[in-house]
């Protein structure tokens, strides 16, 4: 049993992270300031033995008097939607709340997990992308905020490393989907399933011949889970390497949904990337992690709960 302080605790993977920690045992106590994260996303935790619910923001000093094994850092906006409204605030929990959770882990003597992302990578040049690439991101473009900060983050993570020995794991998460998402949270597998169920027009960005790999929440949190047990600092990449066009998934949807609304195309947004695939040799050699869920079961997994999410 190990006591787990998790910021980010109720957002859509802290949640799914919570349950799964709890399930094998560990404690956990989930930090999260609500801006993203929603109660409702740990009503199968909130009253289970070892579980801890804090509301504060973790871009301000955090204090835990526990013993504490681990700290894990996934608070921030992820939703383009939600880092493009709240810019500042994307800067700051990937800079002062990273370095406040890393002050809270050297001084209890934790692991550290970062969860950073695959935006590191920016839009491309290289395909797929290795732990090795160095990015193309547009520090000073509207989507930077989240880019950037997510590379300040590994930047941070690795200077306590090295300065303090601190014990650090980096993930890089890729396009991950899954329950809990929310109905409005602007990623583009909740937009077209919820359009899709609605009737409304499925609104597709650009000409749809861009490509992302898409990871079921149960297979991404076993990726963390794989790396948080390692002796592995990474960054690793945890991702379904199977790559999709837009198109291809606006047309999977509608198949699963059995919706017959229209696709209508609007302009890309600035700085949005072409592609993006994870290589992930290094996870299936280091972590012995490779993802099951294939992209066909895990949308019919997210469709039945966005009916459920709807209907209330």
């Amino acid at each position: 049993m190990a006591r787990i302080v998790l910021t980010g605790g109720a957002g859509f993977l802290g949640s799914h992270l919570s349950t799964w920690l709890l399930d094998r045992g560990d404690e956990v106590i989930a930090i999260d300031n609500l801006c993203t994260g929603a109660l409702s996303n740990l009503a199968a935790v909130i009253d289970r033995p070892g579980f801890r619910f804090i509301e504060h923001d973790v871009s301000t000093f955090i204090a835990v008097s526990d013993d504490v094994d681990a700290v894990l850092h996934f608070a921030s906006p992820a939703s383009p939607i939600d880092y493009l409204e709240m810019p500042i605030q994307t800067l700051k929990v990937g800079s002062l709340g990273t370095h406040n959770a890393l002050g809270l882990a050297k001084a209890k003597g934790a692991k550290f997990m970062l969860a950073s992302t695959s935006e590191v990578y920016g839009d491309p040049l290289v395909h797929p992308q290795t732990e090795e690439y160095w990015g193309h991101v547009n520090p000073i473009g509207p989507r930077g905020v989240y880019d950037e900060a997510k590379r300040f983050g590994e930047a941070m993570a690795m200077a306590y490393h090295r300065t303090h020995a601190l014990s650090v794991r980096i993930v890089r998460i890729f396009n991950t989907y899954g329950p809990r998402m929310r109905i409005n949270d602007g990623r583009v597998v909740s937009n077209f399933i919820v359009q899709a169920l609605r009737g409304e027009p499925i609104t597709m960005y650009g000409d749809g011949t861009q490509s992302r790999s898409f990871c079921y929440v149960d297979d991404e949190v076993r990726g963390f889970l794989a790396l948080l047990d390692s002796d592995e600092t990474g960054p690793i990449n945890i991702g379904n390497p199977n790559e999709f066009t837009m198109l291809e998934l606006a047309e999977l949807v509608l198949e699963v949904t059995a919706s017959t609304s229209p696709i209508v195309f609007e302009p890309l947004p600035v700085d949005d990337p072409r592609q993006r695939r994870p290589d992930i040799t290094k996870a299936r050699d280091l972590l012995g992690w490779e993802p099951a869920i294939q992209l066909r079961e895990g949308i019919e997994r997210t469709a039945s709960y966005f009916r459920d999410a709807i209907d209330r």
